[in-house]
């Protein structure tokens, strides 16, 4: 995985070829096929009709699963057949409690999966378990397990396939949804440059409304279309479909009647809590007299959770170790013999509770240029360091380690012995922790763990020389959210994310 310590090259692409003008009729087909997706895409996947679309395709995917797994089936089996009927709507049914089909601005494809692969083997589980009550002569087991694969293969990869296509579509402007962000503030355009970051999520961000909007917000570009009190106006004016309520210039007290008018009208309400760098998955809703309250609930990263994550840590660097063994023999050897020079890139960076340590990685530059001096380096403002600093100095091979990230295997070494872990917060060079720590909020916070071999930050897009704020925020969100769930899916993430080439 791309690390911390390298950034991203920008490649100039070639302008496409030019292509003869299609003919009169044929533009006005397209015009015409054009106009009707425009229509369509959005109705298909922008509005509420997806979710419906959505349990109509999965009901139709685990019908086709009861059928295939009835072909074929014994007279003998054919009660476990019939019973096997009760597998699509069981499976809906916990699809749907779980919360599968509600409309979330961030769904994740993982998180996904395991959420459909959950609900269909409690639901297949059950079914046998009923049958073994009631009927044991039914044998549904062999059918049920069979609807199960099919079932939860076919609405997997469905569900895979319609991310990736709201995702392009969502990011290509086509099905996003006009919202409207209530407060101008700091966190209003922090929230706007968000958006503009992601257009993935698919929100197309139509202005601000506030009543003493701040004035001097660089990153604040939407426009400020009014007051809070001309919600309905502005909404209807402007076919507003989502509501960010933000931190506004006014009592909390102004804004409830806001929550009101938005239910009237429709609109979908996104809201930024208080204390929202402390807010985590963890964070429940208990009640005081019937006040609601969240309750807070923190992981101790020196409690029994993590000894435990550094236990697996290390079992699982070992076996990597011994499994990829022939693999970074072949690279040392490879390295040593394409330039002079030591095997492996030694470097001191800091980790856990400001220790240092000595990271290792096949070496990839020559050693026969002189290394950038950490203070040499201009980085872009707000920028963190990393990637090829200075005069390229990669060695041919080590242009290759790096771009597939092998250069980071040895890391395994450094997991081995207890400095890092697989899954945590990039190390940084001592020389750039203090100035970082001095005027980046929150900084000093990602020490608590161990550092990692890849991230939260890597696996969702911030290496090298990208903001060093956004790291910093993606490298807390993992801390006080952690689990070996999240781990797992880090290292999924990681895995799909080498697939592709970097650097």
């Amino acid at each position: 995985m791309r690390s911390a310590d390298q950034s991203t090259v920008a490649l100039s692409a070639a302008p496409p070829p030019a292509q003869a003008a299609p003919a009169p009729a044929v533009r006005s087909t397209i015009a015409r096929d054009g106009a009707h997706m425009a229509w369509a895409l959005p109705w298909l996947f922008g509005r509420r009709k997806a979710q419906q679309i959505r349990v109509g395709i999965d009901t139709a995917l685990l019908a086709l699963s009861v059928l295939v797994a009835q072909a074929g089936v014994p007279d003998a089996a054919a009660a476990g057949a019939r019973l096997s009927l009760l597998f699509p709507p069981l499976a809906l049914t916990i699809l749907m409690a779980k919360g599968h089909y509600r409309r979330m601005v961030y769904a994740s494809a993982i998180d996904d999966l395991g959420r459909i692969l959950g609900a269909t083997s409690l639901a297949a589980i059950a079914l046998i378990a009923a049958a073994a009550l009631v009927q044991p002569s039914a044998m549904p087991a062999s059918v049920i397990a069979r609807a199960w694969l099919v079932g939860s293969s076919s609405v997997a990869l469905g569900q895979v396939a319609f991310l990736y296509a709201r995702r392009r579509l969502h990011a290509r402007g086509l099905t996003s949804r006009r919202t409207l962000i209530v407060g101008a503030g700091v966190i209003g355009a922090d929230v706007e440059r968000r958006i503009n970051h992601h257009p993935e999520l698919g929100i197309d961000l139509v202005g601000y409304l506030d009543f003493e909007p701040q004035r001097e917000i660089d990153s604040r570009q939407a426009p400020i279309l009014g007051q809070p009190t001309d919600l309905r106006q502005v909404a209807t004016e402007m076919g507003v479909e989502h509501v960010v309520m933000a931190y506004a210039s006014c009592p909390d007290r102004m804004l409830v009647p806001l929550l009101g008018e938005c239910e009237s009208l429709g609109l979908e309400v996104s809201l930024v809590p208080r204390l929202f760098e402390r807010v985590n998955l963890r964070t429940s809703v208990d009640q005081i007299g019937g006040l609601p309250v969240y309750g807070l609930r923190f992981v101790n990263p020196k409690g029994w959770q993590f000894t435990v994550k550094h236990l697996i840590d290390r079992v699982g660097a070992v076996l990597a170790l011994a499994a990829l063994a022939p693999l970074m023999l072949s690279i040392a050897v490879a390295v040593k013999l394409t330039s002079p020079g030591p095997v492996l890139f030694r470097q001191r960076r800091v980790g856990r509770d400001g220790r240092d340590f000595e990271i290792l990685k096949f070496r990839s530059m020559r050693i026969d240029a002189e290394a950038p001096a950490a203070g040499s380096l201009v980085l872009a403002p707000g920028s963190a360091p990393g990637g090829v600093e200075g005069i390229d100095r990669r060695t041919r091979l080590g242009a290759f380690l790096r771009s597939t990230s092998l250069d980071e295997l040895p890391q395994l070494i450094n997991v081995a012995r207890g400095d890092m872990s697989l899954v945590g917060p990039r190390p940084e060079r001592p020389e750039f922790v203090g100035p970082f720590a001095r005027y980046v909020r929150r900084y000093s916070d990602r020490n608590r763990v161990k550092s990692g071999i890849t991230g939260w930050a890597q696996v969702n897009g911030l290496r090298g020389q990208t903001s060093l704020s956004d790291r910093i925020q993606a490298d807390n969100y993992y801390i006080e959210n952690w689990s070996l769930l999240l781990d797992v899916k880090i290292l999924v993430l990681t895995a799909a994310a080498l697939l592709q080439r970097s650097e």
